[in-house]
């Protein structure tokens, strides 16, 4: 069985944007001249102390744009302090309605400025939120155009006709919030237009925080670009958004931007009194099919069991079909539209369980889920965290059941020991970056690298390459990430492509003269090569990806872009000397990053096989405590049982020389001993999957063994 690994749509890739690189440059130019006019930047929103208006102005739009009565937890203070121009790190638990934190003030901004007179209308500015996740950003954005909020999201899914209109409303200074990936501050028009956007950004929202730091669970390097984009546009204020940070990581994401620790961190206690944390353990999975059965039948209601592998979630939803429960299986790998109706599905009904991977779950709030159950093993407690979380939003009490046996450990080490290249093939892609081509360039020049050729050659999967570069870039100071580019643009051309009086065969432009002298015919579609007709003919690249664009629109042919290619300015130079030392500095971060994956899950298997109150344990994780100081919640297996839960350890395994020599003689290359290890252990890898490997019987032959011997 191929081990698919399920991040959904913490995976984003980079949208293409190249084409609207001269509409950020006319509206930049257009907002530098009024602020030259005016002697400066526009001026920072007047500081106000926390006084009655600005509150009731908050308190009224709560009512009137999100129909709630009151605020919970502590949003009327964080939204006090944003008001008074602090920036603010907010920690609350899931479901804990962090978003209102920004939304409210993002409504009360232009209310503020019309009251005490400091801006005029058009003028008040815009609340930026970054967030990873598309499916999350659709979902408020909704909410907020249902309710009258002028709302809007920057993703790869828009069609260019609705890039345009959040363009004009920007312009305008129509809009109140928009929602980007972190992704899409590597695009230089984008942060062009966010520097000149009208009002300036009052408040930028950094939603799923903890992917900024490095000490966190879920570290993400283009999240390490956000404290510098923040600056380099002058937002006013920054809030920080998270339901899992320890204190180290608290403390990572106020000092990356800035934010008082003392008095601009707001965190509210993870303890939620509703849910009861269980566990049970068994020698093999098999033995805990029956507990997990009659679990379910117990507590009845909306469940979620969480499985670490895609095929899993197929096999254990039919195992449930076939003991008369209503089951369905949720992962990454499913069409949109199936994943959208199986969300869907879950939200209406109160017997459906979803046995899902970690896909699962982001933007559900569905106040009744009963059941949040680990099949496997989590790979944090972070994670543990955020997805019981899910669990009992309304208040009555839920069940938290974690399963746990010997077989699992295997599956910790797939994802902790996946991510780890050979130092060899670090060292070869720093070799391919800094080639003698690239060296010769001076600072300020540009260099193009595919990333997914790169992964391919030199087994590096994309997330672990992704953070190579933000090493080069932000670390090493080497690179920066400017927008991403197509290198192939495909069209299947209309009935008016070569009709001389109308359509494409009337435009007597450069762009179109290019287009049809490079645009070569094979079977069905044209191909351009955009970059050779551009050099060719001496004509900004942009012009004619615009106009492919335009008759894309217009319905004069239908556009096929691919082939993203990175793009990357030089910042300063480096000798050939210096690659070696700079391999061994990276290889050996990563190479910690994998022993504190490793940690992260012991750390897991620790909280359940103590001996001590699961959710005491689990609330001193994060710097808290339970109400009161108790030492125990009284609810949990601890508490209720007062009997350790033991781990049962498979026997160790007798090494097996005859798979391991079947895996030398089917793969004959010894360049990297971790690839041969990677299938043995039936982990993937972009090597593995171009080899066609998955589905041999080498692949996963030794999962039994320890990874490393």
């Amino acid at each position: 069985m191929a081990v698919t690994y399920d991040d959904d749509e913490f995976g984003l890739s980079s949208a293409d944007e190249a084409e609207f690189v001269a509409l950020a440059d006319s509206v930049a130019a257009k907002h530098t001249n009024k602020r030259k006019a005016s002697n400066g930047e526009l001026p920072p929103a007047k500081k106000l102390a926390i006084d009655p208006k600005a509150i009731a102005l908050a308190t009224t739009a709560l009512t009137r744009d999100f129909a709630m009565k009151e605020f919970r937890l502590k949003q009327k203070q964080v939204i006090s302090w944003i008001l008074n121009g602090g920036s603010a790190a907010v920690v609350f638990p899931t479901g804990g309605g962090k978003s209102l934190t920004f939304q409210v003030p993002a409504v009360v901004f232009s209310e503020l400025d019309a009251l005490n007179d400091t801006r005029h209308e058009g003028n008040s500015g815009l609340t930026l939120v970054v967030s990873p996740l598309i499916a999350l950003m659709k979902d408020q954005v909704d909410s907020l155009v249902r309710r009258g909020i002028k709302a809007a999201a920057l993703d790869s899914t828009k069609t260019r006709d609705e890039y345009l209109e959040t363009c004009r409303m920007l312009r305008d200074g129509e809009l109140k919030i928009l929602y980007c990936a972190p992704e899409k501050l590597n695009n230089e028009g984008f942060v062009e237009q966010m520097k000149y956007v009208r009002g300036g950004i009052r408040l930028l929202a950094v939603d799923e925080a903890h992917c900024i730091s490095e000490w966190g669970h879920a570290f993400r390097p283009d999240y390490l670009k956000i404290a510098r984009f923040s600056q380099e546009i002058k937002a006013e204020r920054v809030i920080c958004l998270t339901a899992t940070a320890t204190p180290r990581v608290a403390s990572d994401i106020c000092r990356s931007f800035n934010i008082d620790e003392t008095e601009g961190l707001f965190r509210t206690s993870t303890y939620r009194k509703n849910l009861k944390l269980l566990a049970e353990s068994g020698r093999t999975k098999q033995d805990l099919y029956p507990k997990l059965f009659g679990f379910l039948r117990t507590h009845p209601g909306p469940s979620i069991v969480y499985v670490t592998l895609q095929k899993q979630t197929e096999f254990l939803a039919a195992d449930l079909r076939s003991q008369g429960f209503k089951a369905k299986a949720f992962h990454a790998g499913m069409d949109t539209s199936v994943k959208t109706q199986l969300q869907d599905e879950f939200m209406r009904y109160d017997d459906l369980i979803i046995v899902a991977t970690i896909a699962f779950g982001m933007g559900i709030d569905k106040p009744n889920i009963r059941n949040v159950v680990h099949f496997n093993i989590p790979n944090s407690l972070e994670s543990y965290s955020q997805e019981i979380g899910r669990a009992g939003r309304d208040g009555k009490a839920s069940h938290c059941m974690f399963y746990v046996c010997g077989e699992d450990l295997h599956l910790r080490e797939i994802f902790a020991r996946g991510d780890l290249p050979s130092k060899k093939s670090v060292r070869r892609l720093l070799d391919d970056i800094f080639d003698p081509t690239m060296m010769q360039l001076p600072v300020g020049g540009e260099i193009q690298r595919n990333h997914m050729s790169q992964g391919k050659d030199f087994d590096i999967r994309s997330t672990t390459l992704a953070n190579i570069y933000a090493q080069l870039e932000l670390t090493h100071q080497l690179l920066r990430a400017t927008t991403p580019m197509y290198t192939k643009y495909s069209y299947k051309a209309g009935s008016q492509y070569t009709s001389p009086s109308g359509g494409v065969g009337s435009d007597k432009s450069q762009a179109a003269q290019a287009i049809r002298a490079y645009g070569k015919r094979a079977s069905t579609l044209y191909h351009i090569d955009v970059s050779a007709a551009s050099s060719a003919l001496r004509l900004p690249r942009v012009d004619i990806v615009k106009k492919l664009n335009e008759w894309s629109e217009a319905g004069h042919i239908e556009l096929r872009p691919g082939g993203v290619m990175h793009v990357y300015k030089i910042l300063r130079p480096i000798r050939s000397a210096e690659i070696e030392k700079l391999t061994t500095e990276i290889y050996d971060l990563m190479e910690r990053r994998e022993q504190e994956a490793l940690a992260r899950t012991d750390q897991m298997l620790e909280l359940i096989t103590d001996r001590k109150c699961f959710s005491l344990a689990l609330a001193q994780h994060f710097g808290d405590e339970l109400p009161g100081r108790e030492e125990e919640c009284g609810h949990c297996t601890w508490c209720m049982t007062h009997v350790q839960v033991l781990q049962e350890v498979p026997p160790p395994v007798e090494f097996n020389m005859s798979a391991f020599k079947t895996v030398l003689s089917k793969i004959p290359d010894r360049d990297d001993p971790r690839l041969l290890a990677r299938i043995a252990f039936g982990i993937a890898s972009p090597r593995v999957t171009s080899m066609k490997l998955s589905k041999e019987k080498i692949f996963m032959s030794m999962a039994d063994h320890r990874f490393m011997v």
